[in-house]
């Protein structure tokens, strides 16, 4: 692929999340994981529509915080916004750290990072603790 990986970016979420900040953490997940001709696809949304895309392709029609899949080498991601604000707020960190998280764990899910069994699991959080800290971003339960 010539020039720089494609990101496909829809946010149908207000307010939006600036894309020079998605490219950013994209970007800090493309050089972690070193495949920077990752194709990603990310859909920023609501509990209601991850919750309709769960039910369809999880077969839990229940609001997820984000959702991933490997397709064609590349990524697809949707990310509920409303979940984040909802940890965030929560936790008592940055909206856009626990969005960037989302979108980090998702990824990560799509180049095969899991997070299933204790050994995948701790592999997934350093992981994504490597990234947050090249981002310069906290979420608590990753910093723990």
């Amino acid at each position: 692929m010539n020039g720089p990986a494609q990101l496909e970016l829809s946010d149908r979420f207000r307010p939006r999340t600036p894309r020079a900040f998605v490219e950013r953490v994209v970007r800090a997940v493309r050089e972690h994981v070193a495949r920077p001709d990752l194709e990603v696809s990310l859909l920023l949304t609501d509990d209601a529509e991850i919750a309709r895309l769960h039910g369809e392709y999880m077969d839990d029609p229940t609001p997820t915080d984000v959702m991933s899949f490997a397709i064609d080498d590349g990524a697809e991601v949707v990310v509920s916004v409303e979940t984040a604000r909802r940890q965030a707020q929560r936790a008592g960190h940055a909206m856009r750290a626990e969005i960037a998280l989302y979108i980090v764990h998702g990824i990560l899910h799509t180049v095969g990072f899991d997070d299933v069994d204790e050994h995948d699991r701790r592999r997934m959080r350093e992981a994504e603790r490597a990234i947050m800290q090249r981002l310069k971003l906290r979420v608590a339960d990753v910093d723990a």
